[in-house]
């Protein structure tokens, strides 16, 4: 044990090391506000928090869920409430990277919400029920087939409103420059069992570094991904769609410090829709409007941007609607401080001032 002045300078030397590491924001001109602080900051995750999923319960609002991954070999998938507690976990799980939620899928006879996380050291698709985590995949479900070093990591859930026929996005480390993301329909295949069966391979990759954070705009029928260092790509999210495999837009080509990362979307129009995605270097969130002006549904217009507690945000998501102690709606966010942080979206909306309409 150092005592004396020399522990003195030695704990001065620490604290010069410490401040001489932290890492600083990149500067983003439209993000003028000061931090926004989280209403809620969740419990820490073991290893590495990456990516949230949020269901909304379907009777009790107070008993909804955020869903996080703690991306490691040793990994898993954690429940929390909405104060913050983890609730229920499913570890350990082979470096689980993204997740997400998917309702109504049919399975005996029933509807059923489930979380989809994407297992990537295994190569596996993980479907478990909501809300109390049982599998519903035999152990999981072989996605990227074949290619062994794609390694599964975004993923997204969609249903589509004209049949309920229920769909997965996933997306790889890496992969070609066209066909990079991959579709599967997602539906039982013996009683209380499921099959992912793939259905087409689209979407264009600049191969710069990688695809994981994506999003489905279920109600206009839209898949995103962020194509890190590029931008935010649009698709049809209907395999069978009259757009094909055509890319619809490219949002956020300019004006980003880094990786593109997580992406939110909040369904309607005016101040209540939006598409938010992750400034990750800069620790801030472009918000874009969530479709054009009549007859130009590419033009996301850039509403603004916002700068949040949480810093390096890999993943992120919103709430449709409002929740107990988020009457505006939830906004959840990950940090590289293994939590998962709770914002009001009543107060990001405040944040972007004379940007928001």
């Amino acid at each position: 044990m150092i005592s004396g002045p020399g522990r003195f300078r030695c704990s001065l030397l620490l604290l010069t090391l410490s401040v001489g590491c932290t890492r600083s924001p990149a500067p983003d001109p439209l993000a003028t506000n000061l931090p926004l602080a989280p209403r809620v900051v969740s419990e820490p995750v073991p290893h590495d928090a990456d990516d949230p999923a949020i269901w909304i319960h379907p009777e009790d609002p107070a008993r909804s869920l955020v869903l996080g991954t703690d991306k490691d070999s040793a990994g898993g998938l954690y429940a929390f409430d909405l104060a913050g507690r983890i609730v229920a976990r499913v570890a350990p799980l082979a470096r689980p990277n993204n997740v997400d939620v998917l309702r109504g899928v049919r399975l005996g006879g029933n509807a059923v919400d489930v979380a989809l996380v994407t297992e990537r050291e295994a190569g596996r698709l993980r479907v478990f029920r909501l809300p109390d985590l049982a599998p519903l995949d035999g152990g999981g479900l072989p996605v990227m087939e074949g290619d062994p070093a794609r390694a599964p990591m975004g993923v997204a859930g969609y249903r589509r409103a004209r049949d309920g026929a229920t769909f997965v996005f996933v997306g790889g480390k890496g992969g070609p420059s066209d066909g990079y993301l991959l579709q599967y329909r997602l539906e039982e295949a013996v009683p209380g069992g499921l099959r992912a069966t793939r259905v087409r391979a689209f979407g264009a990759y600049s191969g710069r570094k990688e695809i994981e954070a994506m999003a489905v705009d279920a109600e206009r029928g839209w898949v995103y991904y962020s194509d890190e260092g590029v931008g935010v790509r649009k698709y049809a999210a209907d395999p069978a769609a009259p757009e094909g495999n055509a890319e619809l837009a490219l949002l956020g080509a300019t004006g980003f410090a880094g990786d593109h990362e997580g992406i939110a979307i909040r369904p309607g129009d005016g101040t209540e829709g939006a598409l938010i995605v992750s400034n990750q270097q800069a620790w801030t969130f472009r918000v874009f409007a969530p479709a054009g002006p009549p007859g130009r549904p590419p033009d996301h217009r850039l509403r603004g941007s916002v700068r949040l507690s949480t810093r390096e945000t890999d993943g992120c998501e919103i709430s449709r609607g409002p929740l107990p102690g988020f009457p505006g709606g939830l906004f959840v966010a990950m940090s590289d401080d293994r939590t998962f942080h709770y914002y009001a979206w009543d107060d990001l909306r405040a944040a972007l001032g004379r940007e928001s309409p």
